[in-house]
This record gives structure tokens, sequence and C-alpha cells, in this order.
């Protein structure tokens, strides 16, 4: 089923599971996809940022997504898709789609600095993938340093019918949510998904702003999918009650550099990846980082039993 302007709920960032000699893991995709759809998890973003997607080659690419959507079951999987070259592009996102997938992910390259040079960089990337094919809007400045001003990322919306659903990971960014939320209540944007990243760091009040969910890849999706669930019902005690609980790990999560790689360690613990090996280049925890991520899961433990690892 493809996406639509109506996906909500928790869309977790799938890390790319490796063996230690590089060879990608089969076996720890399987246990991923099982784990998130036992969690609540509304659907699957494979090959993001974080999902190493610039270590594999299109083959890779392909059967890495090919993997999770056939492992899906009725939950939907988008696939990143960004590329250098436009022909790349095309390439893995035909293939996604015709292995099933539910939409694609696009991020601006980033050389765009004019707000007219992004808004023709996606409509040529739309040229190129078809107008058929589903797709999510990344807007992540901290690392593409590509910034999309609320207005900009109307006039892309507005003029791309295949755009359903932005990615949201300005920082700050809560103004953005709410500028885009009265675009719609002015009628001068039409229905569109927003899913937030950046780790979750934001997660408790960008959903107070308008967010249907979350999409990013902190190693427990489990509380991203309560946080969520708690926000809609509006239970907003109980939802901040628990993103505190996570919050110091998160924080530490979200460290440039050494994120993927305290992901992947307690993801490993979790049972969900037989090894935290990353792709050559690829980073690895040091014994004290694997001490204070540790200390910090026995802290969480006290309050999120899910921590007692």
């Amino acid at each position: 089923m493809k996406l639509t302007s109506a996906a909500s709920g928790t869309f977790t960032i799938a890390p790319t599971p490796f063996h230690d000699d590089g060879r990608i893991d089969e076996g720890s995709i399987d246990r991923l996809s099982d784990f998130y759809g036992e969690v609540g998890c509304a659907g699957v973003t494979v090959l993001g940022i974080l999902g190493e997607a610039p270590k594999l080659d299109g083959e890779e690419s392909l059967a890495v997504a090919s993997r999770f959507i056939k492992r899906a079951g009725n939950r939907q999987v988008i696939v990143g898709v960004s590329a250098p070259g436009f022909a790349a592009m095309r390439s893995l996102a035909r293939g996604a789609m015709d292995a099933g997938a539910a939409a694609v992910m696009i991020a601006p390259v980033p050389s765009l600095r004019t707000d007219d040079q992004i808004v023709t960089y996606f409509r040529q990337a739309v040229e190129a993938i078809g107008g058929d094919v589903p797709w999510v809007l990344q807007d992540y400045p901290l690392t593409l340093s590509v910034v999309m001003t609320p207005a900009v990322i109307k006039r892309i919306v507005s003029e791309n019918p295949s755009c359903v659903m932005l990615k949201h990971e300005d920082w700050p960014g809560l103004e953005k949510i709410t500028a885009l939320r009265n675009f719609q209540k002015d009628g001068s944007l039409r229905p569109l998904s927003i899913l937030t990243g950046n780790g979750g760091l934001f997660l408790d009040f960008e959903m107070e702003r308008g967010a249907d969910g979350a999409m990013t890849g902190y190693a427990f999706p489990d509380m991203l999918v309560d946080v969520v669930r708690l926000s809609k019902d509006g239970k907003r005690d109980a939802a901040h009650d628990l993103f505190d609980a996570h919050l110091p790990l998160v924080r530490y999560e979200q460290q440039q550099g050494v994120g993927l790689a305290v992901r992947k360690y307690v993801l490993k613990k979790r049972g969900l990846l037989a090894s935290d090996a990353q792709r050559k280049p690829g980073s690895s925890l040091t014994p004290a980082a694997r001490s204070e991520v540790d200390y910090l899961l026995s802290r969480l433990a006290r309050f999120d039993k899910r921590a007692a690892l």
C-alpha cells in the first residue's frame, strides 16, 4: 500500500546490520523487522542517513530494501533514495517501488543554497523518479546544510502532488511545525504528514505542535511508539514522564560521529543485532563509552524495565 498524507505513528529508522567482516546481515534484518512490528511501529524507513546507505552499492541497497519490505508484512516501508545523481536515484526508487515499498525519501544535495535552487532540485528529482512515486521530503539542515523555510517547503509540496510527507529534522524546529500547520489552517497548504527525527530529541513538544508521529532511529523505538500514542491520547504528563526518563540516553546517542555506534551497541544488547559493526569507514565505542552507555541503561531501567539489559 502506497504512503499517503494521512500517515501517522512511528516509522522507525532502521540501521543496516553488518557482520563483523562487513557483509550484510540478513538474519538481523529479519529480527529488527519482526521487533518493529511487535512494538507497534506503523512502518520502517531504511537506507537513511544513519543507515550507512553511501557504503552500499546499488545492488546491495536494493537487496537490503527488498529484505525489509518482504519481512515487513502489512507495515509500510519507506526507502531512502538520496543520491548525488538522478540516475542512481531513479534506479533505486523504481526498484524499491517494484519490490513493494510504500514510498521513497529524498534529501537535498548539500550544494543547494537559494530557494529557487532547492525548489528546482526537487522538481527535477520528481521528474527523475516519476510522478507516480509517493515521496518524503527530508529537511535536515544540521547535517545537509540546506535551509528550507516553511515557505519553501510549502512551494515544494504545492508543486509536487506526489510529496506526501515531511521528515522534519530542523533544530530549533518547533516554530516550523506551527508555521506549516498554520498554512494548512488558512488553506494555503494541502494535507501533509509530518514525522519528526533528530533522534527523538524534541519529540515530546513536537507532538504538541502538531506532528503526526516520529521517524527516527533511537535504540528504543518502543519508547517512541508509546510517547506518540500517549500524546495523541492527551496523556501529556505520562508522555513527558516516559520521554524524560529516556532523555539522557537520547542525548548521548545524538552525538555526531558516535551516535550510530551507540545505537548499534544498544540494539545488540537488546538481542536485535548480531554485531554492532559498521561498514568501513566507521566508528566503534571505546571501553569508556560503553561503560557510560551501560550506566545510562541501568539508570533508565529504574523507570523503564525494557532497559534492564
